[in-house]
């Protein structure tokens, strides 16, 4: 009797030499971790060689892949890490492998400088993609085709995914698996890795930044957890600056040291993200969501058309488990 097919979607990871290892190590800890907890259907993972023989990595390690470029041939989900750089050539053969997995189906995924690879098959033409902000010109410059987002963390773009600077791998990672597996699939990861499961905001608020002091972190710190708490409340300036014991200057000079940015943002990113998380996990009316995070619906569908360019109705359609 012949074996029953492999559950999971298979995920690729491509090795090149030089192979940028943080990146890749990104694509492991999200895909090929092993977690019992997610049942028999949880994602299988491959690294498939670009060049034969070992391959060295950055840092002094050695790679070998689980085969060639012929694992393309079988995976739902491959993904380009960070590549040897943006005036480095794409070999034509990694190219036609991933137009043929394109083709049938594969979902292809970048991280940081990844996204020369895929922009090398011409998939990215026309359409959003961000990498990191350094290599953003560099992007424009060969590929103008390509419609550059250097302050977005990711850009889904259904069959092409590309993220920023290395760390946004994870983000978009988290973005697939609640894709995938839902927002309680997505929060476990994330609590394992000791990650947020949202980020919002884009990479801009990290270019040429100073890392704040804080010194005000046991007066803001209960703030922020009491403005989660209740964020249909009005928190008005006054109000927070009072419970701070600070002017309303001095407050908001502090707050946005702490946090990068405007209380108003803050709350506003807070409200959004569970939002996001009601309409992923609840039954709840539109206008009940909005009222529950201290929003009007039509506000509600502003931000979200806004933010993340889609309905509060249409993100439920696509992510909710119920």
């Amino acid at each position: 009797m012949p074996n029953p097919p492999p559950k999971g979607r298979l995920v690729v990871a491509l090795a090149y030499d030089g192979l940028c290892t943080f990146e890749y190590g990104v694509a492991v800890e999200l895909f090929a971790l092993p977690r019992p907890e997610m049942g028999p259907d949880w994602y299988r993972f491959a690294t498939a060689a670009v060049e034969p023989g070992e391959l060295r990595g950055l840092g002094g390690v050695r790679v070998v892949g689980d085969g060639g470029l012929e694992l393309l041939e079988q995976a739902s989900i491959i993904v380009a890490p960070g590549w040897r750089g943006p005036d480095a050539p794409v070999p034509p053969p990694l190219v036609e492998a991933l137009l043929a997995a394109n083709a049938r189906g594969a979902q292809l995924m970048s991280i940081c400088s990844g996204v020369f690879v895929l922009a090398a098959t011409g998939l990215l033409d026309g359409r959003r993609a961000t990498t990191h902000w350094r290599h953003a010109d560099a992007l424009r410059a060969r590929h103008p085709a390509i419609t550059v987002e250097p302050d977005l963390l990711y850009i889904d773009e259904g069959d092409v995914m590309t993220s920023a600077g290395s760390a946004a791998g994870i983000d978009l990672g988290l973005h697939l698996i609640r894709r995938d597996f839902g927002p309680e699939a997505a929060n476990s990861v994330a609590r394992r890795l000791v990650t947020p499961p949202h980020r919002d905001g884009g990479q801009a608020q990290f270019v040429q930044r100073p890392v704040p002091v804080i010194h005000e972190a046991s007066r803001l710190g209960p703030i922020l957890d009491r403005m989660r708490a209740d964020l249909s409340g009005a928190h008005t300036i006054k109000a927070l600056a009072d419970t701070a014991g600070m002017s309303e200057r001095t407050f908001l000079r502090r707050f946005e040291a702490a946090t990068g940015d405007t209380p108003a943002r803050w709350l506003l990113a807070e409200r959004l993200n569970r939002a996001r998380d009601l309409l992923e996990t609840s039954t709840a009316g539109i206008a009940q969501v909005a009222e529950a995070v201290g929003l009007g619906a039509p506000a509600l569908r502003h931000h979200f058309r806004r933010q993340f360019s889609t309905t509060p109705g249409a993100y439920r359609a696509k992510f909710s488990r119920g």
